[in-house]
């Protein structure tokens, strides 16, 4: 017997089904997506994945990998006082840093928008982002040595100094011992004898190039022989004879005065009066009482010269670092803010301005709040940057003061490979430096995912 299909029903059991078409693209669809993935992820598991379980295996055993220590290195760890100053470092970069960048870059993004050039304006700032850290870190070394001769800021910092505060001419000189002058214990030089009214004293001093002598110094001969009635005087001049010759202690025709330096009468302790040598050298007390004096030239005459400010030194070093990072992120922080500013709605702006607000009143109840998801975008970024900053500490900070700059990145390199020789240490300072990092990272993202929404 025929056995007759009603149209409509099911197909027998027996028959295979036609596959879907829709079905079958989807699928297609499928592994083409993953054959152009596949790549990405095996970049993934073999760049992060791996080295990250790596760590976390590794900072469970001793320097040489072969003993189990557990969690001892995570012990160690926070035992350590130069992980310690790590871990203080890292909390003021991240502080300091973000926040001033953020700051800085929304006071530049908002006044960007009121200058004529504000296109080259903001090229100029962004151009430091073109530099590799390493190169900037080789400027900022340079710019703060502290020698002025050398090192920028410190040539405008002496600079300064000078316009407001005199300098000693004289930080090289000095008296020969067992000639009329011994050195007091706060630097200057005082008469081994007494002088009264009516003396002339020649105070000999070397040390001083000739050539360093001032221009208008003039020979000390002919001062060393006037007296005055009544006028306790003197000479001040450099005991030495260019060419040779010349007596010790004696004022030879060819030895020059020492113009510029302040010398003081003293009696019981006390300054009586106070004189200025001439070009010549000479100086001379005039109305003194009657009695005995020590002639003194104070310390100040010896002064070393003003050097600058030592930018990288322990106290500065930590500061003088995060200024290079700000130079090089700063137009970062600029470029982002200003396109939110950008696309503010500038009927508040200018509703708020026709009620009477002024601009402080406006940048701070409108454009600040109104720019709050892209400060917060910017501030959070900048937060897991200088988590992981590395090149600026460790080329900027000297050798003796690198101890004082590390943070938990240079930290785990110099443990590691920097002469420590303790890779198990090391891991964990990498993994301690990732949970540290993993917070703000997941922040950065469910902020951009609802931002999308």
């Amino acid at each position: 017997m025929t056995a007759v299909t009603t149209p409509g029903a099911a197909p027998s059991a027996g028959r295979p089904r036609a596959a879907d078409p829709r079905h079958r693209a989807r699928r297609r669809r499928r592994l083409v997506a993953l054959a152009f993935v596949l790549p990405a992820l095996l970049l993934l598991g073999a760049l992060v994945v791996y080295p990250v379980l790596f760590s976390v295996g590794r900072s469970l055993f001793d320097a040489s990998g072969t003993r189990f220590v557990g969690a001892g290195n995570y012990t160690e760890m926070f035992r350590d006082p130069a992980t310690l100053t790590a871990v203080r470092n890292s909390a003021i970069w991240v502080v300091v840093a973000p926040t001033l960048l953020t700051g800085l870059g929304l006071v530049l993004a908002v006044l960007v928008e009121k200058v004529r050039w504000a296109t080259a304006f903001k090229l100029l700032l962004f151009m430091p982002m073109a530099v590799s850290f390493l190169a900037a870190g080789i400027i900022f070394r340079l710019a703060y040595e502290e020698d002025p001769d050398k090192g920028v800021l410190n040539a405008a910092v002496v600079g300064v100094h000078d316009v407001f505060a005199d300098s000693s001419s004289y930080p090289t000189a000095r008296a020969r011992d067992g000639e009329g002058l011994a050195k007091a214990p706060d630097g200057s030089y005082i008469t081994t004898g007494s002088a009264s009214p009516g003396d002339t004293l020649a105070l000999g001093l070397v040390g001083v190039k000739p050539a360093d002598l001032p221009e208008d110094a003039r020979p000390a001969y002919g001062a060393a022989g006037k007296t005055d009635a009544g006028v306790l005087s003197g000479v001040v001049y450099l005991d030495f004879t260019p060419g040779g010759g010349g007596e010790r202690g004696t004022v030879d025709r060819t030895e020059r005065g020492m113009p510029g330096m302040t010398v003081e009468a003293v009696r019981d302790g006390r300054t009586a009066a106070t004189a200025t040598t001439a070009a010549d050298g000479s100086f001379a007390f005039r109305d003194l009482e009657a009695g005995s004096y020590s002639v003194r030239l104070p310390a100040e005459n010896f002064a070393p010269p003003y050097e600058g400010i030592s930018w990288l030194g322990p106290a500065l070093v930590t500061p003088a670092i995060i200024g290079a990072y700000l130079w090089i992120w700063t137009g970062f922080a600029m470029v982002l803010i200003g396109a939110g500013l950008s696309a503010l709605p500038r009927d508040a702006l200018e509703a708020a301005r026709m009620d009477g607000a002024n601009e402080w009143q406006v940048f701070r109840r409108i454009t600040v709040p109104l720019l709050a998801p892209i400060l917060t975008v910017v501030f959070v970024t900048l937060v897991i940057n200088v988590m992981k900053v590395f090149d600026l500490v460790y080329i900027i900070a000297p050798g003796p003061v690198q101890q004082d700059a590390t943070v938990l990145a240079t930290q785990m390199w110099l443990v590691s490979f920097g002469g420590g020789n303790d890779q198990g240490l090391g891991s964990a300072l990498g993994v301690l430096l990732l949970l540290l990092v993993i917070p703000a990272m997941v922040f950065n993202v469910r902020r951009f995912r609802r931002s999308q929404s």
